[in-house]
Formats: structure tokens, sequence, C-alpha cells
């Protein structure tokens, strides 16, 4: 087998060390990339994702039974969008950044050189599975990285399509894309990666992480969790049930960021309930088996989890609001929505990563916040109000990895914003030039230019050497 490059057929063979080991021999090739270079590489990815864009809209209905449309909006715009950022801002991103020296250390100047991580693992999820893969290699590419990427096998038509655009665009000594399931994961995460990007469940993000820390390598979890909402007495119900009925239900509720459960003040909340039934059926129609763009559980295993979710919640007094409708073999549930939900049932204790709604019904904030701070910190936080005080003090007691006011889920689509978790939802940040950074090394370099007092300032400790340090130790 070629020692720098392994074809498509043999990556099928490979195992995970010959790959990393081809791409640790060729690590210093790449990261001595201009930005020129690195334009080009993302350019051609850009190209071969339209170019085969009609197969991973084939992917995405084998896999999820995705809509074409919901395809291109939030599995490939994303990605196209990011790259087009990304390529405007990448030759800024990559100068040495200029930083203060102090008057110490006068005579030297100071900077920040972004040099690119190495080899770097990204390990991406099944419910969006070409953003969520493809997104953090624009990041690692254009830091100048080389890139092995393990995609879920629960999408495997979304994986094989993704294998063939990263082959068509790199060369297997910068970005290897490798199928198969657990046992190759576990063999990648064996293996010293210089960082490691993974999206997911906390559960196996403290795998990964327990993995990482036998090779000191850094790590970025995009985790998940129970992202509250709360809707409020001065909301506008018509545009709060729209929004958060689509950040809901669309792709069956199979997304990090949705809203999980919903606080809605006790004297809004009948009409508010009644205003996402009517969005729900303007979306999906009556029946939302028949729409054309109503997603279904990725697969049994995920059906019976969710199932069986609200099937404890009935079992504790749960009432259903609409929906509640299933069936086994199209590993189908219907938009749900349900109230007076025991806090304490599966449905409230776990990420629901499904089709369900509670809805709640509150009287004081305080009574919202003490509940929902008594939980993880969640990924996303979501306020509907109009009440610049309400919404200042939610915002100033609580905590989460980021959210939306009068909205939900559009953050992610902002380059300019941050994204990702804190604590149990998730460690690190990605997108634009966070995303850059996390894949970047940020190297301090001082440069000393003409002779410094500190030269001087070593033994023995004589008279005018202590009046130094003490005026420094005063003054400085």
């Amino acid at each position: 087998m070629n020692d720098t490059l392994i074809s498509g057929k043999e990556i099928l063979l490979a195992k995970p060390e010959e790959i990393f080991k081809i791409q640790l021999n060729n690590q210093f090739a790449v990261r001595n990339t201009t930005p020129a270079e690195r334009r080009k590489k993302l350019d051609k990815l850009l190209k071969t994702i339209f170019k085969y864009r009609e197969e991973i809209r084939g992917a995405l209905l084998s896999d999820l039974q995705k809509s074409p449309s919901e395809t291109d909006m939030t599995e490939i715009f994303p990605v196209t969008s990011e790259i087009r950022h990304v390529k405007s801002q990448l030759a800024l991103w990559m100068k040495d950044e200029k930083v203060p020296t102090p008057l110490t250390l006068v005579g030297s100047s100071s900077y920040i050189k972004y040099e690119p991580k190495g080899v770097v693992l990204i390990l991406s999820p099944w419910n969006f599975p070409v953003n969520l893969t493809l997104n953090p290699l624009v990041a690692a590419v254009a830091a100048g990285n080389c890139v092995i990427l393990k995609p879920s096998e629960n999408s495997p038509a979304s994986s094989a399509v993704m294998g063939r655009i990263i082959k068509e665009v790199f060369d297997s000594n910068e970005v290897a894309l490798l199928e198969g399931g657990p046992e190759v994961a576990e063999s990648l995460l064996k293996l010293p990666f210089n960082h490691i990007f993974f999206t997911g469940g906390p559960s196996i993000g403290k795998i990964v992480m327990e993995a990482a820390a036998k090779n000191l390598s850094s790590v970025t979890l995009e985790l998940g969790g129970k992202s509250p909402c709360i809707v409020d007495e001065t909301a506008d119900l018509k545009v709060a049930a729209a929004r958060i009925s689509v950040a809901k239900y669309i792709n069956s509720g199979q997304m990090c960021i949705a809203p999980d459960y919903v606080f809605v003040h006790k004297s809004k909340q009948e009409e508010f309930i009644s205003l996402v039934i009517s969005e729900i059926e303007g979306m999906y129609g009556p029946d939302a088996s028949k729409a054309e763009g109503y997603s279904r559980i990725i697969n049994k295993r995920h059906f019976n989890r969710v199932r069986s979710y609200i099937e404890d919640a009935l079992k504790k007094g749960a009432k259903i609001e609409y929906g509640c409708k299933m069936n086994e073999e199209d590993n189908y549930i219907s938009p749900t929505i349900l109230s007076s939900v025991d806090t304490s049932s599966q449905l409230m204790t776990h990420e629901i990563f499904g089709p369900v709604m509670p809805v709640f019904g509150y009287t004081s904030l305080d009574e919202v916040l003490t509940f929902i701070n008594s939980r993880e910190t969640p990924l996303s936080y979501y306020i509907y109000s109009k009440s610049q005080k309400n919404t200042d003090y939610i915002l100033s007691r609580s905590k989460a990895g980021n959210g939306c006011i009068n909205h939900c889920g559009v953050h992610f689509y902002n380059h300019w914003l941050p994204f990702g978790g804190a604590n149990h939802s998730g460690i690190g940040r990605g997108h634009g030039h966070e995303g850059f950074k996390t894949f970047s090394n940020q190297r301090s370099i001082l440069h000393q230019h003409i002779p410094n007092i500190l030269d001087r300032l070593k033994p023995p400790y004589t008279g005018w050497k202590k009046k130094v340090i003490e005026f420094s130790l005063r003054y400085l």
C-alpha cells in the first residue's frame, strides 16, 4: 500500500491507524498552504456539493424521509453558506495577530500565530448528517489540518454520498472519510489525534472525552440536552406558536437545538396550544404521515425510545392535547402535544429528540427559573416576550450555551455567532471564526529586538536591582 495515498477502494479496507499515519506524515505540507490554496480547496468542495445535490437529497430521503426542500435548507445551505463566509474572511484570520507588550518587556513585540492543530478527527451524528459532518470539516480545512471523518452508521446513505464527495475533492493524505460501525469509531479514538470534534449525545460525549484524555487530545463536544422555551404573558402568541412549531417538529424533532419543552403563562396556555395545533395542521395537514415534509424517526431503536417516553408520561397522568399517533413499521410518530406532564417522567428527565412537546403553565417566572436551573445546563434557551424587563430577568438568572429571543434555532445560521454548549451540553465552540480558532493552535510569540533590562535582573541581587524590582512591584 502506498505510504502517501490510499485509493477510494483501499480506504474501505484500510485500518484507521494506516490512514492516520499517512496524514501524520503529510501534516506539515498541508500546514504550510496559503490562504489562496485553502480557498481553492473550499471552492472545489462547494462545487462538488452542488454536483452531488440530487444524491444528497436522495440520501436524506432514504435515511430520514426528509423532503428535498428541507434538505436544501437544513443540510446543504448551512454548509455552502459557511464555505462562502469562511472564504471571505480566511486571509484575515490567518494573519498574525499583533498584541500589546508591557513596559517591563520594552524593546520587544508580541503576536499570536494561528497554526493548524495537525491531524484531527470529526465524529458526526445521524440527525443532520451532511450539515454536521461537512460544517466542521470546512473549519478544519480552513485552519490547515489533515482530517479523518467518521459519520454515523445510522445514516448510511448520507455517509456513502459524503464519502464520494470527499474522495473527489481531497487526497486521502489530507482528508479521508471512514464508514462503518462503532468499532471504527473505537479504533479511531485510540489514536493520538491533535483534536477531536464530536457532535452527539452527552453519554457518548463522555466516552469520547475519556478516550481523548488518554492521548491528551483537545476536544470540542457539541452535545445537546433539554433546551427550554419560555413564553410570557406579553409575547405575540401567534408568532411564538409558529416559530416554536417549526423548530420542534422539523426533522421529526430530532434536532439538538429543538425546544425540548415549553413554559407558557397560564393566562395564555390554552390559546397557545390551540395555535400550535393550527400551525401543525397548516404545515403537515390533518395526517402528518401523508405529508411530504414530515420526517420519520431514524430507526426502530429510537422509535421505541421516544414511544417509551410517551407511554411513561401517560401512565403518570399526562394529557394528550394533540397527536400521539404512531406506526412502528414506518418509524412514524405524529406531531404530539402533551400537558400535565409529571416532571419526574422519562419525558422530562431525558432529552426527547422526537416530535413531542410538553407544555406547562406558569404564574411566576421564578418558579420556571427554579425548575430549569435545577436541571443540567441546556444547549439552547428560548424566550418569547415583548417585555425587556422579563427578558433581562430571565437572561440574568439562567445559563445556556446559546439561544434566541423571539425565535428558535435560527442562531445556528449566523456565522458571526459562536455555536456550542456549556458543561453537560458541550465544550468549545464552532462556526465562522470560532470554528477556525477551534481547529487552530494559538501560538504566542514574543520577538526581542533590543537588549532589555530583564537581562540585567539576575543574581547577585545588588541594591539597584532590588530598587528596580520594588518599583516594578508597586507601579508596573
